[in-house]
């Protein structure tokens, strides 16, 4: 078995085993035959009902949920990827929900108050919100790099303080919408002009948009950089060893910051697919919370970028097609306990390397019974430290 397939195997066991987990739950509480129609509806939710197009059905019953489901994903993967190229540096970047919050406000004031073709309007708004994105995980950046303030505790902090100016004060204050010819002011900023919508890649059949295929360029882009250049070779070796980088002649500290405005600036553009593509505008909340469920992407696809996309693609389709477990009276939050498991048990990463592990080549010359020789190890095994004595 190749190292990279060791690597891989226990992200897509734990998923198996908490696609698993989660069916014994319904089939302990309801019924087996209920547990494998919910599990069904659900697929279908999320790929589409194939069988009832292939037999003479609409072209809506599989371009809708692919659209919901590429959406979803979309904004996984970019949040994912935000957690994934912190780790790359050492980094535990936490704030993605706090990037993401501001990443959706740039882009719903300029996709709203900015007049401009839409060749300009939609890069415009998603550098506006890279660029929002990446200051807020800079100020968590600038804290661990000049006073040593550990990230995690600085970006779980940021998070609520986004929340609180964004959410409970700026959209619904100074930043609200106000109806045309009235004085009534409406939850959340203005909609967006049409120039700064994401297009839509099949029409109104489908909410399939520009974020998905940006999405992925984003996965490959990070790939590319870290594995191909310069700068991210010097990244990963920041992350994996700072002491024996700084002793190179690395620039740890400018490698961190980057690395870490990089996760902000990505977890920003989440934010934007959401208001541009979907959304329409910032509403009062945001919802869901995709930022911290990119801590799981990122984990689950083994802090790989190609491995987020990949988490991320597979949860998407689940969480698209949660909403169609409830026809058979199962809670549509089913996928976010299928993701919570799978996290859980891709924590146990060591258990399952371990079960994988094929045992070492035994020596093809045997010693004689009896002691070993002084100095020598048997083949296979490693040396036993030995424990000094009082």
């Amino acid at each position: 078995m190749g190292e990279r397939t060791r690597q891989i195997l226990p992200s897509v066991l734990s998923v198996l085993l908490a696609l698993a987990v989660c069916w014994l739950t319904i089939a302990l509480t309801r019924d087996a035959d209920t547990a494998t129609r919910a599990y069904l509806q659900m697929l279908w939710g999320g790929v589409g009902n194939w069988p009832a197009f292939l037999d003479g059905g609409n072209a809506n019953a599989v371009l809708r949920p692919l659209g919901e489901a590429a959406m979803k994903a979309a904004i996984l993967t970019l949040t994912g990827l935000s957690v994934a190229v912190a780790f790359k540096v050492g980094l535990f970047n936490i704030g993605a929900q706090g990037q993401m919050i501001w990443g959706a406000l740039a882009a719903a004031l300029v996709g709203a108050h900015v007049s401009l073709p839409g060749v300009v309007h939609v890069p415009l708004a998603l550098l506006a919100a890279a660029l929002a994105g990446a200051t807020w995980s800079s100020i968590a950046a600038v804290l661990k790099l000049k006073r040593g303030v550990h990230e995690v505790i600085s970006t779980i902090m940021l998070n609520w303080v986004a929340v609180s100016l964004v959410d409970n004060w700026l959209v619904i204050g100074p930043l609200r919408a106000v109806a045309e010819g009235q004085q009534s002011s409406i939850t959340g900023t203005a909609e967006i002009l049409a120039t700064a919508q994401l297009p839509r890649l099949l029409g109104d059949s489908s909410r399939l948009n520009l974020g998905f295929p940006l999405a992925l360029v984003a996965a490959l882009g990070v790939w590319v950089w870290l594995t191909r250049t310069r700068a991210g070779y010097e990244t990963r070796a920041v992350g994996l060893t700072p002491e024996a980088a700084r002793a190179a002649g690395i620039p740890t500290q400018t490698r961190a910051g980057g690395a870490m405005a990089l996760a902000g600036a990505l977890a920003g553009l989440a934010g934007a697919v959401l208001v541009l593509g979907t959304e329409g505008r910032y509403p009062g909340s945001l919802g869901a919370p995709y930022g911290f469920d990119g801590i799981a992407i990122a984990l689950i696809g083994n802090n790989h970028p190609l491995g987020a996309a990949v988490s991320a693609a597979v949860f998407g389709i689940l969480r698209a097609g949660g909403t169609r477990m409830q026809l058979l009276g199962v809670h549509k939050s089913f996928p976010e306990l299928i993701q919570g498991f799978a996290l859980l048990f891709v924590a146990g990463r060591m258990v399952w390397l371990a079960v994988l592990r094929r045992r070492r080549e035994q020596p093809t010359r045997e010693q004689p019974s009896g002691e070993q020789p002084s100095g020598e190890q048997p083949s296979g095994e490693q040396p036993v430290a030995e424990v000094p004595r009082a």
